[in-house]
């Protein structure tokens, strides 16, 4: 893809009566015009003409494809998608200038060095997703010995992609200019709309066809052999006469190569994945299927092994750490009126099943981004059995709709309780279910004496996000009382850094209790008692957090997140 600030062709139009050179020096064939010349091309020049943007265009489409799909898989293995897209896109962007700077000693040689561009960006561009996951998956993702490795292979891919696309702008700048000769200004425009409108096609097509159809490998490596068989045919049929034998022979060969290459990873595209599946999480896993917002995983619940829940690649609940993560985020809630609850996440049923240990409850909405979690936590034989079967209750209500949105229509003072069980505010796509908006919609609908808690990540790695989140909490004109719940035992650390191949994550939880006026931390004392939890545990708990406090920090909003 061609970007607005990329180098500018010659200011003035190509002499086609240019010094000679030898053919072999000039990648032409004998007969042919020196270097600069025009193209002896097989159509007529207008012909000639569409093919070359025609290839402009699905080039361009094949790059952004590149680097949609480089943003996409690092935020996945990463996190904190803003992050590695900014890095992915500014790095490829300076790249695309030094390429096109590069690929000016190849303007003589302009149909030749374009093929060859073509065959090694199709290389790296569709295999670059394959090669970083693989990294993740064998050397233990990103953590240890290897904590930088991957982020400078991402950077690398990033570099090398963007270098290989902006030496396209001058390459396919002679090329057109060759086959019919225009002034500077009207051939940069054809170029550019060209470029624009495939980088167009590229960018709906990776959401909407190559993602949810293909997935991230063979999506990836598809796009690599439509970039290496339209390049190859652009230079190999409409300029081969500007080539000699030798270097159309070689340059078949290598496309040949890439193809080979390309389509023996496509067909090996499953068994790689399954291979790499088992590589991150263990030997047994049990279901993994990609849903429309997430990957879920459940690995163990077999040969005594306790099950685990992974969502896109993230432990959310494992071990007989869960139990104790769930009772401490439902059951100080639940001390006083809690007829109405509202859940917001927990589709795994884990939250419900405590709020359902309550006999007095009359309602409970789980309110779930994936459907696909839910039916799983419905169906599935061992989570259904760890959550006690929640919603085979018909107290339960599953509804399938966005945290926010789902609020903003939701009657004031509907719900006694709110149990806010999402994901880490550490996670980008979390931001705005931490934002002083968010939780001004959550007071709304709480009842007059309705109490909230939040999940807001571990206390102790990430203080400075604990804190504000309850600063957000006061800004939004509620009364907070902290806690700190540690883990005794290697289960449940909703942590974005907590992956299946990072297992040693932070072992504590924090949680903010919240309501209008300052909330008495306590357990209900006629309620049922909590496994994991007593009321001197958490009296501790609330010291720990107390000792921790940072003041004075400001709260984050939709449009300045601070998390």
């Amino acid at each position: 893809m061609i970007e607005p600030h990329a180098p500018a062709p010659p200011g003035s139009p190509p002499s086609w009566g240019g010094p000679g050179g030898s053919p072999d020096s000039a990648g032409g064939t004998p007969g042919a015009s020196g270097p600069g010349g025009p193209a002896r091309l097989p159509v007529r020049p207008a012909v000639g003409r569409f093919l070359v943007l025609a290839g402009v265009f699905v080039c361009a489409a094949c790059g952004l494809v590149y680097e949609l799909e480089l943003v996409a898989l690092a935020s996945y293995l990463i996190g904190d998608s803003v992050t590695q897209a900014s890095v992915v896109l500014s790095v490829m962007v300076f790249a695309m200038g030094l390429g096109s700077l590069a690929a000016k000693r190849l303007r003589r040689f302009a149909a030749a060095g374009f093929g060859a561009v073509e065959a090694v960006l199709a290389l790296v561009g569709g295999s670059s997703a394959m090669v970083l996951y693989a990294v993740f998956a064998w050397t233990g993702g990103w953590g240890g010995l290897w904590a930088d490795g991957p982020r400078f292979l991402l950077v690398a891919f990033s570099l090398t992609i963007g270098m290989l696309i902006g030496a396209e702008v001058p390459l396919l700048m002679e090329l057109i200019q060759r086959v019919r000769r225009q002034d500077a200004g009207g051939a940069v425009a054809d170029l550019f709309a060209a470029d624009y409108v495939g980088a167009l096609v590229g960018g709906l097509a990776f959401p909407f066809v190559l993602l949810p159809f293909l997935g991230q490998l063979t999506g990836a490596l598809l796009t690599g052999t439509v970039n290496a068989l339209v390049g190859a045919a652009l230079v190999l049929g409409l300029f081969r006469r500007d080539m000699t034998r030798r270097a159309r022979w070689l340059l078949l060969t290598a496309n040949a190569v890439v193809l080979a290459l390309l389509a023996t990873a496509t067909v090996l595209a499953d068994d790689f994945e399954r291979a790499a599946r088992h590589a991150v999480y263990g030997q047994d896993v049990r279901v993994a299927v990609k849903t429309d917002v997430q990957e879920v995983v459940l690995t163990g619940d077999a040969d005594g092994r306790p099950l685990d829940l992974f969502l896109d690649g993230r432990l959310r609940a494992g071990g007989s750490g869960e139990r104790r993560y769930h009772e401490a985020l439902v059951h100080p809630a639940m001390s006083g009126p809690h007829a109405r609850v509202l859940i917001l996440g927990g589709g795994d049923g884990l939250a419900a099943r405590e709020v359902l240990r309550h006999p007095d409850v009359r309602r409970v909405d789980v309110v779930e981004l994936d459907p696909g979690l839910a039916r799983l936590a419905r169906h599935d034989p061992g989570l259904s059995e760890l959550n006690e079967h929640a919603y085979g209750d018909p107290r339960v209500h599953a509804i399938t709709a966005d945290a926010f949105h789902r609020l903003r229509s939701t009657p004031t003072a509907t719900y006694d309780v709110v149990i806010s069980d999402l994901p880490d505010p550490g996670l980008t796509a979390s931001t705005k279910l931490y934002s002083q908006e968010f939780y001004g919609l959550l007071r709304r609908v709480l009842a007059p004496d309705g109490r909230l808690v939040v999940h807001a990540g571990p206390l102790s790695a990430r203080p400075r996000a604990f804190w504000t989140v309850d600063a957000t909490l006061h800004a939004a004109g509620l009364r907070t009382a902290p806690y700190r719940v540690a883990a005794r035992d290697t289960g449940l650390a909703p942590d974005p850094d907590r992956t299946a191949a990072t297992p040693n994550a932070p072992r504590d939880w924090g949680f903010l209790l919240a309501a209008r006026t300052p909330p008495a931390l306590r357990l209900e004392p006629t309620g049922p008692r909590p496994s994991t939890l007593t009321p001197r545990s958490l009296a501790q708990d609330a010291r720990a957090a107390s000792r921790a406090r940072i003041d004075d920090l400001p709260p984050s909003t939709l449009v300045h997140p601070r998390y």
